[in-house]
């Protein structure tokens, strides 16, 4: 398979660390909430079931604004940009969310917390998706060349897996009774340090990183707004903005390769989402026989080891796209990290917890191969979207991808909370749990993600766009409307 990448096509190493700043932000934030999340049972005494819920709804707001801020954002002509404005902003508006979300005391009553944390999330995620889309369809046009853009994601997925390296230890620091009294007060902590972080590192990409696609995308929308500036009126534009999103949306979810990119996405990604919670749980409550404490400080190893290993899976799938195609990279590197749950079953031992690290290397490749290759592969639908529709839309195939997986995460995240108390784990019984409950923990987060994965395979079967049709579909598109004028620097 080729591989040359001509040089106006190469993206500055300098853009593709920026850019990679941008995930290590999008990953903290979503990451650090979700590795928070155990301290509102733990620390605050919330049932399971009613904090699943409250993430899902937050899900839900995430979810139903990224289309509209997707839309927007592909809309937006200003000296800036159609991106970067949003970028800034919206990096400083979740980082201030996030911190005053986190800011509360224990000895309030459960209706309090649920009302405080449903409309608090719900406001962060508000934030969170001003950031997210824009930040996600700047790295669909970073740049034209079919394994470019796969370097371009290998980049930006090991630069975003640091954080993850970080988490595994949040709920360690937390319990740290040498820095805090309670895990609660280690959260209001925490919570602030990643404000901060997310203030100064999460700008950057709105920053320095440039947008070569905006001079085609902003002739575009100049034709169509003559089309359209005839009718005036305030009352008109607002209905015929409202037209041509619901317009967009439907042309999205028609286009059959991206909706098979989404499914398998959802598929993996939320396949992992849903056990992730019951992961720690078994930890503590059958390989450490309830030690929290012990508990929480090998959580910080395993999620450490986790994370390195899904280093070297990133750059191994970044590798074999360009080798062996993004399609067949997908299948491999998923086929891997099913090998790696299932060996989980023979790994999870009591009082050895050593052994748990035996699958890591094999489980790292399930999210380090989906988003280098899916994420390279819908820039690649979004060339195939502009030669039908004659519009650049990488902040609408980036907000309805996400929106599409956000949906199923927040489905995933209200299971999850359900699923422990299927299993009959009681909070009050501490250490003594049930040998049930202890075996459905293992079978849940075990089987759920080896058959999400299975249909995830099953699902990308007939996508058909490799580097031989979108290098056709480039030269088509450059003949019609010319190339790219690059800048660089």
């Amino acid at each position: 398979m080729a591989n040359q990448t001509p040089p106006q096509d190469r993206v500055p190493l300098f853009q593709k660390i920026v850019y990679g700043l941008g995930a290590f932000t999008n990953n903290l934030l979503s990451g650090a909430l979700g590795s928070m999340a155990i301290v509102l049972n733990l620390g605050l005494g919330m049932d399971p079931g009613v904090i699943g819920t409250i993430m899902a709804v937050s899900h839900l707001t995430d979810a139903f604004l990224d289309p509209v801020t997707g839309y927007i954002s592909d809309h937006t002509q200003s000296r800036w940009g159609r991106r970067r404005p949003y970028i800034v902003v919206g990096a400083l508006m979740s980082a201030l969310t996030f911190a005053l979300l986190w800011q509360i005391h224990a000895g309030h009553s459960q209706r309090f917390y649920f009302w405080f944390f449903l409309c608090g999330t719900s406001l962060f995620y508000a934030a969170f998706s001003f950031y997210g889309t824009p930040f996600v369809a700047l790295g669909y046009e970073l740049t034209p060349d079919y394994n470019e853009r796969i370097r371009v994601q290998g980049t930006s997925n090991l630069i975003g897996q640091i954080p993850w390296l970080l988490l595994s230890w949040s709920y360690a620091f937390m319990e740290d009774k040498r820095l805090f009294a309670t895990n609660v007060e280690g959260a209001r902590a925490l919570a602030i340090l990643v404000g901060i972080v997310v203030a100064v590192i999460g700008v950057l990409p709105g920053i320095f990183c440039r947008e070569p696609y905006y001079g085609i995308a902003a002739t575009a929308q100049a034709a169509q707004s003559k089309i359209h500036n005839s009718a005036g009126g305030l009352w008109r534009g607002l209905r015929r903005h409202g037209l041509e999103f619901l317009r967009g949306f439907g042309m999205t979810l028609r286009n059959r390769r991206f909706l098979q990119l989404a499914a398998a996405t959802f598929l993996v990604f939320n396949g992992f989402t849903i056990i992730s919670g019951l992961g720690p749980y078994v930890i503590i409550f059958y390989v450490f026989g309830g030690d929290q404490v012990a508990g929480a400080r090998y959580i910080g190893w395993f999620g450490t080891a986790l994370s390195a290993c899904t280093f070297a899976a990133i750059a191994g799938a970044t590798w074999l796209a360009t080798k062996i195609g993004k399609k067949p990279a997908f299948f491999l590197t998923t086929s891997i990290a099913m090998t790696g749950y299932a060996l989980k079953w023979f790994c999870y031992r009591p009082g050895s917890p050593l052994w748990l690290f035996v699958p890591a290397p094999f489980i790292a490749f399930g999210l380090g191969g989906l988003f280098t290759t899916i994420s390279a592969m819908i820039a690649d639908v979004c060339d195939q979207d502009e030669l039908e529709v004659g519009v650049r839309r990488e902040g609408t195939f980036g907000a309805i991808y996400w929106w599409m997986v956000k949906l199923g995460t927040a489905v995933a995240l209200a299971i999850s909370g359900h699923l422990l108390n299927l299993t009959g784990f009681l909070q009050q019984l501490g250490a003594h749990q049930s040998g049930r409950s202890l075996l459905l923990m293992r079978v849940f987060e075990i089987g759920v993600p080896v058959l999400a994965y299975s249909l995830a395979i099953a699902a990308m079967g007939t996508y058909d766009l490799d580097q031989e049709k979108v290098q056709e579909i480039r030269l088509q598109l450059e003949r019609r409307r010319g190339g790219l004028i690059h800048r660089r620097r």
